[in-house]
Formats: structure tokens, C-alpha cells, sequence
């Protein structure tokens, strides 16, 4: 399984991209801006979206990628996620106000865009690739995901602040390899963090203390400008556990 990053800030502007993941040729984990750096081959190569959740920065290319590749390639798109994430994409995005319904054109019986709905803890099985919600906690409905291989396991949260059940869950990964975690507030904005479900490093530092298998940790989800300040913090608070930062086009191999 290669694991490609196309996005990975809280923000855009310059070399910044929303969250988004790429999984050998056919997956994305969510569809930040970073999706529009793909070429149009690969985005028809794209058969399978998982969603963290519904937040704007990590679904704001699933209208703009099925739009571009539907006269392009004869099988539907895929959509992964919770039966909430799914109800606001149709409620706010393929609303035919914002963009068309997908989910229904050219027809309900064959439409562009098909949904899945994922559940905590059941497993999607594709091609040998497992794909497995986690729990998260945060202002809206959301997720994780588990990314096995059947070799090396990747645990990417999503957008989460304290979840004692995701630790639960992580702890139990035998072949874990990977952990990426957000953290998208500096310490001085630790009341801003506790409002909107995110970490901040001092926070970071207590989920760490719940992980109890050693494991390479990256940081995502960094606000922009604040990048610098906030991986200072996260080296001075949570040194122990040698986290690193996650970086656009970063390629992992489980």
C-alpha cells in the first residue's frame, strides 16, 4: 500500500493544501485542496473517496473531481463516510443550489456518485486493503481512519480533540507503524482548541500518554503561519515521542 499526502494544512496559500491522502493509485482519504495538484489521469484513476468529515477543508474536491472525470471514465465514484457526513454533502453541497446532485445524475439507478456508509469499528475490505473507521471527537460528526495493509497499519485521526475511544482502539493495532495526528492550534490558543475540537500541543502531549505502542508520529493540520510556533511547542512538550511533521507529497509505504 503507497501512501501518498496531497494535503496536509489547516489552511491555504503558497504550497499549502487541505487535507488530503492518496492510497496506490485508486483512494483518496478525504479531498482537501490538495487533490487539484493531481493530473487528470490520476483523477480519473480515482474510484473510492473515505471522509473524515464534512468541514469544507476536507471535501471541497469531490465536486470539482466528479464534475471533471464523469465524461471520462464509464464506472461511479465512490463516496465512504458516515450516514451524517453523507446527509450534509446532500443538504449543503450536491444540493442542485451549490452544485448538481450527482447522486443522481444521468439517473438514480446509475448515478456519478454512489455512497457507502462506513460505521466505527467495521471494516471495508478492497483489493486486500483494509479501511477502518475510528472514533473521533469533534464539532461535527467525524471519524478516523485505520489504513491496514495486511503487512504495516497507518492510524490517521482526522479532526479530533481528547477521545479516550480512539486510543482504545489504536492500542489494540498490533502492526501499527504509523500514527498521524492533528494539531492545529498553538498553546496560546488552547481556549480556541478546547472550542473547536482541535489539539494544541499541550494537549497532544496527554493523547500521546494514552498510546501504548511504539509507533512513528507525524503532525497534520498545522494553521498556517503559526506552523514554526506550533512545532516548537510540540518539541518542547511532547519530546518523548519524537513526533515529526507531515509534509505535502510525503510517501509512506505499509
Amino acid at each position: 500500500m503507497r501512501i501518498k499526502i496531497l494535503g496536509c494544512s489547516g489552511g491555504i496559500g503558497g504550497n499549502l493544501r487541505t487535507t488530503s491522502i492518496l492510497v496506490d493509485k485508486d483512494i483518496l482519504i478525504d479531498a482537501g485542496t490538495g487533490v487539484g495538484d493531481l493530473m487528470l489521469e490520476d483523477l480519473i484513476a480515482i474510484d473510492h473517496i473515505f471522509v473524515t468529515h464534512s468541514h469544507l477543508d476536507h471535501i471541497t474536491s469531490i465536486p470539482f473531481l466528479v464534475d471533471t472525470v464523469i465524461g471520462l471514465r464509464e464506472k461511479h465514484i465512490t463516496v465512504h463516510a458516515t450516514r451524517e457526513t453523507w446527509q450534509t454533502l446532500k443538504d449543503h453541497i450536491f444540493n442542485w443550489k451549490i452544485w448538481p446532485d450527482f447522486s443522481v445524475i444521468p439517473d438514480e439507478s446509475n448515478p456519478f456518485l454512489v455512497y457507502s456508509e462506513v460505521k466505527v469499528g467495521e471494516t471495508v475490505e478492497l483489493n486486500g486493503r483494509r479501511f477502518t473507521p475510528l472514533p473521533a471527537n469533534h464539532v461535527v460528526p467525524a471519524v478516523g481512519y485505520h489504513l491496514d495493509s495486511g503487512k504495516n497499519s497507518l492510524v490517521f485521526t482526522g479532526d479530533t480533540t481528547s477521545c479516550d475511544e480512539l486510543w482504545v482502539a489504536v492500542n489494540k493495532i498490533e502492526n501499527l507503524k504509523i500514527l498521524i495526528i492533528e494539531t492545529a492550534f498553538s498553546n496560546g490558543e488552547i481556549r480556541l482548541a478546547r472550542l473547536s475540537k482541535h489539539l494544541c500541543p499541550a494537549l497532544l502531549i496527554e493523547e500521546l500518554h494514552k498510546l501504548e505502542r511504539p509507533t512513528r508520529i507525524y503532525i497534520t493540520h498545522l494553521k498556517p503561519g503559526e506552523g514554526e510556533v506550533i512545532m516548537q511547542e510540540v518539541g518542547a512538550d511532547a519530546a518523548e515521542f519524537c513526533p515529526m511533521t507531515l509534509s505535502n507529497f510525503q510517501i509512506f509505504s505499509l
